[in-house]
């Protein structure tokens, strides 16, 4: 935070509070006595008239004593721009404390399930039941909390896997994470609208549900010219690239036409980022099994 923003944020907070208090004590002026009286404010509302009697003694102090905590807070905490507060509390050094705690309160029992094959691992109810947690707090978000995926986010409790299924692509994924790249149009960027819908309609008769047959037969020239490079030339797709198999109507973005279309005319990117750094090896270990064990 520039400085100027530091002083814009503090002159804000501090005004606040010292507003309120000053407040407080300009509605008081023009009570002289704490003896509640017949004098009023001075208006009415339909004949109502509010009396100018003083606060409770008892509301009196306790506002002021919100104002007093909040000025002991914005000494002792971050609040007040780029003045860290006396205690140098920050939230990172809280979770670093945190992770530090429970790093030495379970790090044991994460370092046994770390030497343990993932296969071996899968069968464990204790370890799956640890890594349904990691799981539930680190994969969920995009995953979904039962692992089924959404579009754009793969569904683990199949068979179908982008990069593999073992245990050791799946290591590999947790670890290092996957960056997924469907280039527009693939390798023939020149590709035509007539050759999009060719090859779209040649992409849905592996399934049997292309709109035109014509087309779907002239989109097989299309596809092996600019499609083949990642999908194989029976659009199988290739593990090692991350590229889909386009026969097994399993889709990671839609398999109707107009999603497939979208996909040839825009590509997709998608990343799935790496766990180590967040995750010891030792949990990513027992993450994996309780990946494998999805579908297995």
């Amino acid at each position: 935070m520039s400085t100027f923003w530091s002083i814009w944020v503090s002159v804000i907070v501090l005004g606040t509070v010292f507003g309120c208090w000053w407040l407080l004590y300009a509605t008081r002026k023009s009570q002289t006595t704490d003896v509640e009286t017949e004098k009023t404010v001075g208006h009415s509302f339909d004949g109502i008239e509010e009396y100018d009697n003083p606060l409770p003694k008892w509301w009196f102090y306790l506002y002021l004593s919100t104002c007093v905590f909040a000025l002991g807070y914005l000494a002792l905490y971050p609040g007040l721009g780029n003045f860290n507060g006396l205690l140098n509390w920050t939230s990172t050094n809280q979770w670093e404390a945190e992770v530090a705690a429970a790093d030495e309160k379970y790090g044991e029992i994460y370092a046994q399930y770390g030497q343990t094959p993932v296969v071996e691992l899968a069968q464990d109810e204790d370890a799956l039941k640890i890594g349904q947690r990691l799981f539930a707090n680190n994969c969920s978000v995009c995953h979904g909390s039962a692992a089924r995926g959404q579009v754009g986010f793969p569904n683990l409790t199949d068979d179908d896997w982008l990069w593999g299924g073992t245990p050791e692509a799946i290591l590999q994924t947790l670890h290092n994470g996957r960056m997924g790249n469907m280039p527009a149009k693939g390798v023939m960027p020149n590709m035509t609208n007539e050759q999009v819908d060719q090859v779209v309609n040649y992409v849905l008769s592996f399934s049997g549900r292309e709109k035109d047959a014509a087309a779907a037969e002239a989109g097989k020239a299309v596809f092996a010219q600019g499609c083949v490079a990642c999908h194989g030339p029976e659009g199988k797709g290739i593990e090692a690239m991350g590229a889909p198999n386009l026969t097994d109507n399993v889709w990671l973005y839609g398999s109707n036409y107009e999603w497939i279309k979208e996909t040839v005319l825009h590509g997709r990117q998608n990343e799935m980022p790496a766990q180590s750094g967040r995750l010891s090896s030792d949990q990513i270990q027992i993450l994996a099994a309780y990946v494998y064990s999805l579908s297995n």
